[in-house]
């Protein structure tokens, strides 16, 4: 029997191609993903443990808990400590940690090193062992800067140029006083690192005397947990922890792991739908197979072979083609990994330098795919043919399936669908976070219900086409009863598009419906002509709110400052605001009461105010971080969203409770409206600060509407894989019932259909499996999109359902084209059949 499957395997190299193909592209995007996030994890990590190197105890301020009404904040790190940490016995050096956001700008004005990857930092007195110095000296005073050496060399800065960065908004356009080096990540990762003296970074990052971290080096011969056990005995226990650089390294290799395996986890998902997809390639084309070999089975069954050794010879095939389609998928991953690299850097996003990293887990596991997929796929029909009786098999009495089979095919499909139909609904009903699940489980079942039914659903939908296919003569009436002339292997074909498809339009749909939802969430919240924000939408000093009060044009402005507060025990951000203006830059609905801010008088959102069972009148006590309180009054209660909402408050009553005032962002309005000339004023009057960002509404929109974009380009190249899976099994199909129906070809030609006649027929055929597939994943996609807005819907108010309507007819372009496509090679395969040699054909 070994031999048997082995010789069948040869003998049918070319039919099992397309699956051997299917398989391995499944494969390959399986091997790709892990080869390509375990380099990038591994560069990462490699890189970051370097930054550790000079690092034997880091020394690092507790933070204090909030408890009762006391507003908790992390303890200063003093010159006092770090005095007392260097003395601390088996301590060799101690160092100042101070860091913060730093933008960099070229010599164009434009950001360097990105948004987030855009830091700064100190230098330690006249040398620093962690940044050696390439040129130049240490900086002193504001009036110097160090730059890394890679930020220099793609800037074209060198020592005694002029450099113009920000921190938290003013400008400064210190000198470059030295280039230096830097095992930093973010820097490997193409962001850019800018050095202070230890005062001056003190001063601009906002801690005045003070450090984010002290890192301590051991004493020749001392271990790094015995400096550590020093440090926990001399230094307060509650104010600082102490870690050891070993296990900063381990915790930050945990970390980026972590990260990586959301892209990783994210990634193998679209693998395994393709695979997914690719199993009904491989079921069909061994279903067909085994069909074929119906009377070669049922005479090995009468000379003696066992159900199960027929089982095993079909298992063993698809053991064959599953074990090439791994080797060479894990080949194709390999590249595949490389190239994702590559195109990483070809974008601009830069990563350590690294090997390619290909585990022995990675080579496992793309063998152990392919092989398992195609044997679970192939399982089925080989138990199928196995559990026919061999006169049967040989008289060919088993070919159609059974009225009961069928019922119950399809009373299970029902129940899967109306079950998945059922459980979707309910979903829509639920809380966002809490219908999440239920509604994925629904989504399964309606899919499985859907799949099992295709069958059923295939003839009335062809059936529908017949008016159009009756232009096409012959040919067209041929190809409406070929395709659904076998509708379980029709189904199977037009299911692998189904499930692409349905995927890609239910993302379309839901992405086109947020979109239409953020545009309104901004025309209709903001009346402020303009938002300026940090580019990493980091703190904003409060002196950037003066510069655009003092601009010309200017009639209002107000920052939106944020604290923490106590309220009830609870911990609660509270929003500061110009009251005076608040009311004339936003356009929040209120339910309850006014807008008013000033004084004590607050507004609070909705879902705060039903948390605390606060109305138009209601008192409350906050608790600011100095440790005073003030009780203030709800004036109103408004509709918030996700640009607005929480308890807003006069700046007047809560700055003077804060140490360090700082702004997330400041609403503008000006005389003329939003403008080239009002935008232009504004930013000359910020400096032309590279770090700072000036948008109008639409601005806004249109940033988180890119977002959106990448994000379905992303996916939507993804979900190509499964298409091309798709298109490969419409190919296997269509070939492989040629062949099975060669002799009725040759019969058709043998009474005058012509060449083109065949071509067109099974053309057609293929356009009709490929739409019934396209309008089965289109209207299941649109339902699932319906179904997830209604979720967001409960989060996003002004969320409605947008219908895309020329993606979804480009959708069933693209449906038709598959098909179109898919029939080229198999259609002229058929018209050049030998019509003497096809009717003898068995």
């Amino acid at each position: 029997m070994f031999r048997t499957a082995l010789r069948n395997v040869l003998a049918h190299k070319a039919r099992l191609l397309m699956t051997v193909l299917a398989v391995m592209l499944g494969v390959a995007f399986v091997s790709g993903t892990l080869v390509f996030t375990n380099t990038i994890s591994d560069a990462y990590q490699k890189s970051s443990a370097k930054g550790f190197d000079r690092v034997d105890v880091a020394v690092r301020a507790q933070y204090q808990h909030s408890e009762g009404d006391r507003v908790g904040k992390d303890p200063e790190l003093t010159q006092a400590l770090l005095d007392k940490a260097a003395k601390v016995p088996g301590a060799a050096s101690a160092t100042g940690v101070v860091s913060g956001f730093t933008a960099v700008a070229d010599k164009d004005g434009k950001l360097l090193g990105g948004d987030w990857q855009s830091a700064g930092g100190n230098y330690w007195g006249t040398q620093d062992p962690r940044y050696p110095l390439v040129s130049g000296h240490a900086p002193h005073g504001r009036g110097e800067v160090l730059l890394d050496s890679r930020t220099a060399e793609r800037a074209g800065y060198k020592v005694g140029d002029t450099v113009r960065v920000s921190v938290d908004g003013p400008v400064l356009e210190p000198t470059v006083s030295g280039i230096f080096t830097t095992d930093d990540g973010n820097v490997a990762a193409g962001g850019s690192l800018a050095l202070f003296d230890t005062p001056t970074a003190q001063s601009l990052f906002g801690k005045k005397g003070t450090y984010d971290e002290i890192d301590v080096r051991a004493a020749a011969g001392t271990t790094q947990g015995a400096l550590k056990a020093a440090l926990d005995k001399a230094l307060p226990a509650k104010l600082v922890e102490t870690t050891t650089g070993k296990q900063l390294a381990d915790d930050q290799a945990e970390t980026i792991a972590s990260s990586m395996s959301g892209l990783k986890q994210g990634l193998l998902v679209f693998a395994g739908i393709a695979l997914f997809v690719g199993t009904f390639i491989i079921a069909n084309t061994f279903t067909m197979l085994v069909a074929q070999r119906t009377r070669e089975l049922a005479l090995l069954r009468a000379v003696g072979a066992s159900r199960r050794q027929v089982t095993r010879s079909v298992l063993i095939e698809a053991f064959a083609v599953g074990a090439v389609a791994g080797v060479t998928g894990l080949a194709a991953g390999v590249g595949i990994g490389a190239g994702l690299r590559s195109l990483l850097g070809s974008f601009g996003a830069a990563m350590p330098d690294g090997p390619l990293v290909i585990t022995p887990g990675t080579v496992a596991t793309a063998l152990a795919v392919g092989v398992l997929i195609t044997m679970l796929a192939a399982w089925l029909p080989g138990r199928r043919a196995a559990k026919i009786p061999p006169v049967a098999a040989m008289s060919s009495v088993h070919a159609k399936a059974t009225a009961k089979s069928l019922v119950l095919r399809n009373t299970l499909g029902a129940l899967f669908a109306a079950a998945g139909i059922a459980v979707v609904l309910a979903a829509t009903s639920m809380d966002g976070s809490d219908g999440q699940a239920p509604m994925g489980i629904g989504a399964v079942l309606l899919i499985i219900g859907v799949f099992i039914l295709t069958p059923l659903l295939s003839r009335p939908l062809i059936a529908a086409a017949a008016p159009v296919l009756r232009a096409f003569g012959v040919s067209g009436k041929l190809a409406r009863q070929n395709s659904v002339r076998n509708p379980r292997r029709t189904a199977a074909t037009a299911s692998a598009l189904m499930i692409g498809l349905t995927l890609i339009t239910g993302m379309t749909v839901m992405a086109g419906s947020l979109q239409t939802a953020i545009d309104k969430m901004a025309s209709s919240a903001i009346r402020a002509d303009y938002v300026v924000s940090m580019a990493n939408r980091g703190p904003l000093s409060p002196d950037v709110e003066k510069k655009i009060a003092a601009t010309d044009g200017v009639t209002l402005s107000s920052p939106l400052r944020n604290a923490e507060s106590r309220i009830d025990g609870e911990t609660e951000y509270l929003t500061g605001v110009n009251g005076a203006a608040i009311g004339k830059l936003t356009d929040l609905k209120v339910d309850d009461g006014s807008f008013t801010v000033g004084g004590t008088r607050v507004v609070v959102d909705k879902d705060r105010a039903k948390s605390f069972g606060w109305k138009a009148g209601s008192r409350f006590t906050a608790h600011f971080e100095d440790g005073k309180a003030r009780q203030l009054t709800v004036a109103g209660v408004y509709e918030g969203n996700d640009m607005l909402n929480g308890i807003i408050l006069d700046n007047k009553t809560l700055t003077p409770h804060l140490s360090d005032p700082s702004d997330m962002q400041v609403m503008v309005k000006t005389a003329d409206g939003a403008s080239a000339a009002a935008r232009d004023s504004l930013e000359k009057a910020l400096g032309t600060n590279p770090a700072i960002k000036v948008q109008d509404k639409q601005d806004i929109s249109n940033e988180i509407g890119q977002m959106f974009t990448m994000m379905l380009n992303m996916l939507y190249g993804l979900l190509g894989m499964a298409v091309i899976v798709a298109v490969l099994g419409v190919i296997n199909t269509l070939a492989m019932s040629v062949f099975e129906r060669a002799q009725e070809i040759g019969m058709l030609r043998a009474i005058g259909l012509d060449r083109k006649a065949v071509k067109r027929m099974v053309r057609l055929e293929s356009l009709v499996i490929s739409l019934f597939g396209g309008v089965l994943g289109i209207g299941l996609g649109v339902f699932f999109g319906w179904a997830a807005g209604q979720l967001l819907g409960t989060k996003m108010p002004t969320y409605e359902l947008v219908l895309p309507w020329a993606r979804i007819a480009v959708f069933l372009l693209l449906a038709g084209a598959v098909g179109v496509l898919a029939a080229l090679w198999p259609a002229r395969r058929a018209a050049r059949l030998n019509m003497l040699t096809a009717i003898k054909a068995e």
